[in-house]
């Protein structure tokens, strides 16, 4: 399918410092692409380059087609965007706020109120039509969101943690409205997330640091390397449990996971070698419940990944 969002080279720095470093992605129509990456990585101010918010300092980006630097209104009008904190008119109606987004869109009276009519069943915000947005709860409030992103009907989503504050019921119905999007109108979404349960949604994620996108693929692409190779633990006292594992050899890694270890071993580690490992754990006091091979989690791949690069960059840094 035909890439709608292309980003090629991007650059963005500030006061010569870069946010953004030689980035290039792109995302096609029907693709849910996840950016993830800690705090400060340069997710939202690629999202700002990408909608035209930022000039690049170098490096180009297309919107379906349209270079945004060359004809910057046809490509925005390609796009739907919410930012992390989206602003709403408190004062008027749902159905008021829809109708002023899509009148800066350009949308007629003809053209915009059935549409969000249209999209306001969509979202699950029907009902609450002649509700005051300020008497929305956090949930509402971003599903109107999402309703006044789309409201023009753009072949592009941009979505900045969108569900960041909402509880878990709310970040599940968001997401199936994303999906649906994705799947029924073919939209391109783009969104960032701190969820690793949202990252396993998306069709592909790239994930950033220090304003570099390191690596990309699909969660079962980047799951991949390791299959074979997370091991849940449970038993008492977890805080015990965690350090024997840690110094056994065949352990690289060792996370608590609430009331569980995940522990990641060696390629090839063997049924006797976790044998040993339960023994130690036995004679310093503890006492091993269970121990088996789980799926990797996508917490589980991104924690790897950057132990990874802190390893290369601290033998760089060496040598």
């Amino acid at each position: 399918m035909e890439a709608l969002i292309v980003a090629r080279n991007l650059w963005k720095s500030f006061d010569g410092m870069d946010a953004v470093r030689d980035l290039t992605l792109q995302v096609s129509g029907g693709q849910i692409y996840g950016l993830v990456g800690p705090d400060g990585a340069g997710k939202t101010t690629t999202m700002r380059l990408l909608c035209g918010a930022y000039l690049p300092t170098a490096g180009e980006v297309r919107i379906s087609g349209y270079l945004l630097s060359k004809q910057p209104e046809m490509a925005r009008a390609q796009i739907g965007y919410l930012p992390q904190r989206f602003s709403l008119y408190e004062e008027l109606t749902v159905m008021e706020n829809l109708r002023f987004f899509a009148e800066v869109r350009g949308l007629t009276s003809q053209m915009w109120y059935p549409r969000s009519l249209e999209i306001l069943e969509f979202v699950g915000l029907a009902e609450f039509a002649d509700r005051r947005a300020g008497q929305l709860s956090g949930g509402m409030r971003q599903k109107l969101g999402l309703a006044a992103a789309f409201v023009h009907r753009p072949k592009i989503l941009l979505l900045d943690e969108p569900t960041t504050g909402v509880d878990p019921v709310t970040r599940q119905d968001f997401w199936q409205l994303i999906i649906k999007l994705s799947l029924e109108e073919e939209v391109a979404v783009l969104v960032t997330t701190p969820y690793m349960d949202e990252a396993s949604r998306c069709t592909r994620l790239g994930f950033m640091r220090d304003g570099k996108l390191l690596i990309e693929g699909s969660p079962n692409e980047l799951k991949a390397p390791l299959n074979g190779r997370i091991l849940m633990l449970r038993g008492t006292p977890l805080p015990l449990l965690r350090d024997r594992a840690k110094e056994d050899p065949c352990v690289e890694d060792a996370l608590m996971f609430g009331d569980r270890i995940h522990l990641r071993v060696k390629g090839g580690t063997k049924k006797i070698e976790l044998a040993r490992l339960k023994r130690a754990i036995r004679k310093a006091g503890g006492e091993v419940t269970q121990l088996r091979l789980i799926p990797p989690l996508m917490e589980d791949v991104f924690i790897a990944f950057v132990k990874t690069e802190e390893e290369k960059s601290t033998t760089h840094i060496e040598a």
